[in-house]
């Protein structure tokens, strides 16, 4: 979490749903027609959901910071909101991936939920601070509920578990599989696609799927490792291998690598992006150099119009 930013703890507002295909797009399109959609009475109509899912799909577009509220300083605040910078890039006509069809999408969409600097929730806690690579359901509850007891934060117990619940569908198929009838695949969440979490057969033990991303792209890690070099307290320049690997809210905790998956990235990032990024071992100490700031943006931008190396 962002160091020197008020943190604002949301533990609630997805309505228990996770967001569903379409749903983040819609989302961003309505409010850039229609900035007062999600407080109109036919947002239900507009979007083609039920009023529980409005609420869901409102949520998720902010916690993804696909949308923020418009501050134009007349009445009724947090009525208005607005697509972001990225979402305009990303899903807007014209856009890189207009309907998320490429996985590199669903790891920025990750990230991005993940390390929001200004919407803290149990994603953040789970991918960013839980150190170990095996869990169950009551685990990951009481890991989140003794965090809002140290921090001194009213949320009940009810809640956290319908939270976590939802944090766990959102990432791991259920066991029995999803071969249902009627299309209710649909129903699950794009970032099922990651495989981050895996359930064991018996649905009682889950487990981060620790090490090599085959689908994920070095320019999302590009994006991701320009942000944390960006957000770090020390501002330096220099990031050792272990605290991009280990460190809160790092690329190596919230894609889950290993230290070879990692530094193949880096590796990468040596030969796509020209002298930027570097690696170097000093004393049996691997460093990672940021010599020349990049655009990640630019970066991202490349790589889905076919620039920068897939």
């Amino acid at each position: 979490m962002a160091h020197g930013m008020k943190k604002n703890y949301k533990f609630s507002g997805h309505q228990t749903f996770v967001f569903r295909y379409g749903w983040l797009e819609k989302g961003v399109r309505g409010v850039a027609t229609q900035s007062d959609l999600f407080s109109r009475d036919d947002a239900l109509v507009h979007l083609g959901v039920g009023k529980n899912m409005v609420e869901s799909i409102k949520h998720w577009c902010q916690v993804a910071q696909l949308i923020e509220l418009v501050h134009d300083g007349k009445r009724n605040p947090g009525r208005f909101f607005q697509p972001t910078a990225m979402a305009r890039k990303l899903l807007l006509e014209g856009g890189w991936d207009p309907y998320l069809q490429d996985d590199a999408s669903l790891w920025l969409i990750h990230w991005l939920i993940v390390t929001n600097p200004s919407i803290c929730t149990s994603w953040q806690l789970v991918f960013s601070r839980f150190g170990r690579p095996d869990f169950t359901h009551r685990e990951i509850e009481n890991y989140v509920l003794d965090f809002t007891e140290r921090e001194s934060l009213k949320v009940g117990p009810g809640v956290v578990k319908r939270d976590v619940d939802c944090l766990i569908r959102m990432y791991a198929a259920s066991p029995a599989g999803k071969s249902k009838l009627g299309g209710a695949e649909t129903f699950d969440c794009p970032l099922l696609q990651l495989n981050l979490i895996q359930p064991s057969p018996d649905g009682e033990l889950y487990r981060f799927a620790i090490g090599h991303k085959p689908t994920l792209p070095a320019a999302v890690f590009a994006f991701a490792l320009h942000e944390y070099f960006s957000r770090r307290q020390s501002r330096t320049e220099t990031l050792s291998v272990q605290e991009c690997l280990y460190g809160e809210s790092s690329p190596g905790q919230v894609f889950k690598l290993d230290e070879n998956s990692l530094i193949e990235y880096v590796e990468e990032l040596e030969d796509s992006l020209g002298d930027c990024i570097s690696l170097d071992e000093t004393a049996g100490l691997k460093q990672i150099y940021r010599r020349r700031a990049y655009d990640p943006t630019q970066v991202l931008s490349d790589y889905f119009s076919g620039v920068f190396p897939k």
